[in-house]
C-alpha cells in the first residue's frame, strides 16, 4: 500500500475518494480534483501501477493519497473505507470493458463483468454512504452511453452498466432524503487504456464462429469511433463540475457525441431507432 498523506490547507477541506485511478478517467479526475483543492484518496487494485498517477500529480504540482482498493473484494473495500475519517464525495470509476456474445462465452464470464462493473459499485457505495450522510455529500458513478444504449458484442458490459444506471436512478431520491446527492456520468468513446483492456485476442474475429463477419464489422467500426475519442481530461472536467455544483444533475453526458447517441434511445419509445442504428454496426 502507498500512503501519501497531504496536509489540509484552507482549500483542501473536502475529501473525495475515487476508484480506478491507475489510468484514464480515474487518473485524470484524481489530478484535476487535487488541482481544484480537494483532498484526493486515489484508489486502485494494485498500487504497483501508481507510477503514472504519481508522475501526473507531481507534474501538476499536487499530492494525492494512493490507497489499495479492489472493488470486487468486500474485505478490501471495508479496509479502505475504515481508514477514512471524513468523506464528502465518492467517484465510482473503476470498471472493465468486455467484448463477447452469449453463445461464444460462459455465463461465468458474464458474472465476472457484473462483479466489476455493477457489484463493485455497490460494495463501495454502501461502505461510503454513512460517511456521505454525515457530510451531506455526493455519489458520482461513471457509467457509459452503454448504460443507455445496448450495443452489439457488449451484452455483458451493457447489462452491467444498465444495472448501475437503474440502481442509481432508483437510489437517488432515497439518498436525497438523507442529504446525499447521486449522479451518473455517461461518456462515449474515451481515449484511455480501457479500450485495450477488454481481453480480446488478436484473432478474435476469426474465432467467433458464425458471428465472425459481424464481429469483424463491429471491430472495424469501433476502431474508427475510438480514433476520434474524447480525452479523459475532458471527462474529468465534467466530473469536477458535478463535484462543485450546488445542485448536481442526476445525469451528465460528457460530449456532444454522447448526448446525440444517448438521445436516440431516450426518445425511442418502441426501440426501432436504436435497432436500426446498431444493426449497421455489424453489417458487412
Amino acid at each position: 500500500m502507498i500512503n501519501k498523506y497531504v496536509e489540509f490547507d484552507e482549500m483542501s477541506d473536502k475529501t473525495v475518494l475515487i476508484t480506478g485511478t491507475s489510468s484514464g478517467i480515474g487518473l485524470a479526475t484524481a489530478v484535476a480534483a487535487a488541482r481544484g483543492g480537494w483532498h484526493v484518496i486515489a484508489t486502485m487494485r494494485n498500487t504497483a501501477k501508481a507510477g503514472p498517477l504519481l508522475a501526473a500529480a507531481e507534474a501538476a504540482g499536487v499530492t494525492v493519497d494512493v490507497r489499495t482498493l479492489d472493488v470486487t473484494d468486500p474485505a478490501s473495500v471495508e479496509a479502505c473505507l475504515a481508514g477514512v475519517d471524513r468523506l464528502d464525495a465518492l467517484v465510482n470509476n473503476a470498471g472493465a470493458g468486455h467484448i463477447g456474445t452469449l453463445e461464444q462465452e460462459s455465463v461465468d464470464d458474464v458474472r465476472a463483468v457484473m462483479e466489476v462493473n455493477f457489484f463493485g459499485v455497490l460494495h463501495v457505495t454502501k461502505a461510503a454512504l454513512p460517511l456521505l450522510r454525515a457530510s451531506k455529500g455526493r455519489v458520482l458513478t461513471v457509467t457509459s452511453v452503454g448504460g443507455v444504449v445496448g450495443q452489439p458484442f457488449n451484452e455483458a458490459y451493457c447489462a452491467a452498466k444498465f444495472a448501475v444506471e437503474g440502481y442509481m436512478e432508483s437510489l437517488a431520491p432515497v439518498a436525497a432524503t438523507a442529504g446525499v446527492s447521486v449522479s451518473v456520468v455517461e461518456p462515449g468513446a474515451v481515449a484511455s487504456e480501457f479500450v485495450g483492456n477488454v481481453g480480446l485476442a488478436d484473432d478474435a474475429a476469426e474465432q467467433a464462429g458464425p458471428y465472425a463477419p459481424a464481429l469483424a464489422a463491429y471491430l472495424d467500426r469501433t476502431r474508427g469511433a475510438f480514433a476520434n475519442a474524447q480525452a479523459a481530461e475532458e471527462v474529468a472536467a465534467g466530473i469536477l463540475d458535478l463535484l462543485a455544483a450546488e445542485r448536481p444533475a442526476f445525469r451528465m453526458l460528457t460530449s456532444d457525441a454522447a448526448r446525440a447517441f444517448a438521445g436516440v434511445k431516450l426518445k425511442d419509445l418502441d426501440g426501432s431507432a436504436v435497432q436500426a442504428l446498431t444493426a449497421g454496426w455489424v453489417a458487412r
